[in-house]
């Protein structure tokens, strides 16, 4: 299918003084989920509130930081999620595409909001 990348705003809601980050994100649905890089959580300031061991993609395992609350910002939608610190770009997984109910588009290898739910974000709680 090749690379899908969404244009997201990052914030720090505990500094609202500090600027939003706007960042070309991949958006991965086999990742679970939101890696930022350390500039990234520099310019946002995020503490660091955990170290957790991730599993890549090569089967390797790393610990890495894990930094929040991030709120993300895509079109009509935000979402509150924790970061672990890791690569080069940032990555949009499977957690935070659920929970602002975001939908990957295949054919024009984009994320666009859940077409079944334009005007708010839709969630199952049972």
């Amino acid at each position: 299918m090749g690379l899908v990348i969404a244009k997201l705003v990052l914030r720090n809601p505990r500094k609202p003084d500090l600027q939003a980050v706007e960042v070309d994100a991949l958006a991965d649905t086999g990742s679970v989920h939101l890696c930022i890089p350390v500039h990234v959580q520099l310019q946002l300031g995020l503490e660091e509130t955990d170290k957790k061991e991730a599993t890549l993609a090569d089967g390797s395992r790393k610990l890495v930081p894990y930094v929040g609350p991030v709120e993300l910002r895509f079109k009509n939608r935000v979402g509150f999620a924790g970061a672990l610190v890791l690569g080069d770009q940032v990555l949009l997984g499977a957690i935070p595409m659920e929970d602002m109910d975001l939908v990957v588009i295949p054919m024009t290898r984009t994320v666009d909001v859940n077409p079944s739910s334009p005007n708010i974000a839709l969630t199952v709680v049972k």
